[in-house]
């Protein structure tokens, strides 16, 4: 009587592909010290950045400079982020090179990911309280009914023309409607109709000035905003181009740093092994 053996193979779980707690532990490395180097660049002056004159950062200034701190900050954080994610990472037993280098490259994009949509959803509040700190100050001074970038406008609108009798009339009413017909105005395009011509009739009570100096310079000052808020539109478009930029620099970094941590970990395990 012959007896066959029969090896029976019994399957071996897998490893899963994605390791998630250690592209949450990248995500959330990244994040905080992107936090930091926002902290570090509102020390060093980044921060104080305005399209109003007289108001920090020149708006030129800011564009080349801020752009390029925001791609160094995006490498850094997101290179670090990946490479914890890499090291981090579930190691695969029995998987193909090319495919391991696949895995720690979507462990890397997922850890910026992450980190991109922690940053978007909880550091917002935090880093634009950091960014804003070094001109928060001066608004707590002021004791005027608007307090917004109009006022000045409106200052020189109501200037005094020399040797003007004084107006008894309302000074912050005046201010106040002034301010709401520029901002409904300048956000439309134009100030025209009514609006424009009530303006008028209140620079002229309240200057002195005739009906022709009036109008002339209620059109100075309107075509001054619309210059200031022009620039201030186009440096807002720049800023997005350098913060696309900074993302997919960031994206490309945190892949790139997740093979490497990735390869340090499985050299140091074969170490290990033998």
């Amino acid at each position: 009587m012959v007896f066959e053996t029969v090896e029976i193979s019994t399957p071996v779980a897998e490893s899963p592909a994605v390791s998630w707690p250690a592209v949450a532990a990248g995500a959330t490395a990244a994040a905080a010290l992107t936090l930091v180097l926002l902290a570090f660049g509102a020390g060093m002056g980044f921060s104080t950045v305005s399209v109003w004159g007289n108001s920090g950062m020149s708006a030129n200034t800011f564009q080349i400079t801020t752009g390029l701190y925001l791609i160094v900050v995006a490498m850094l954080a997101s290179a670090m982020g990946g490479y914890v994610a890499g090291r981090l990472r579930t190691r695969w037993v029995g998987v193909q090179t090319h495919e391991v280098f696949f895995r720690d490259t979507a462990h890397g994009f997922l850890a910026w990911g992450f980190s991109t949509v922690i940053g978007a959803a909880f550091l917002a509040a935090a880093a634009s309280n950091i960014a804003a700190g070094g001109s928060s100050g001066l608004a707590s001074t002021s004791s005027t009914a608007s307090g917004g970038p109009l006022d000045y406008y409106v200052d020189a609108l109501l200037r005094a023309a020399p040797a003007a009798s004084v107006n008894t009339t309302d000074a912050g009413t005046a201010r106040r409607e002034i301010a709401g017909i520029l901002t409904k105005g300048l956000g439309e395009g134009e100030v025209a109709g009514p609006d424009r011509t009530y303006v008028v009739q209140i620079v002229a009570a309240r200057t002195g000035l005739g009906q022709a100096d009036a109008d002339k310079r209620v059109s100075n000052i309107i075509n001054q905003a619309k210059t200031d808020l022009d620039n201030a539109r186009k440096a807002a478009a720049k800023l997005s181009l350098w913060l696309t930029a900074s993302l997919l620099i960031g994206a490309f970094a945190a892949s790139l740093a997740a093979t490497q941590g990735g390869k340090v970990r499985d050299f140091n395990a074969s170490l290990d092994d033998g």
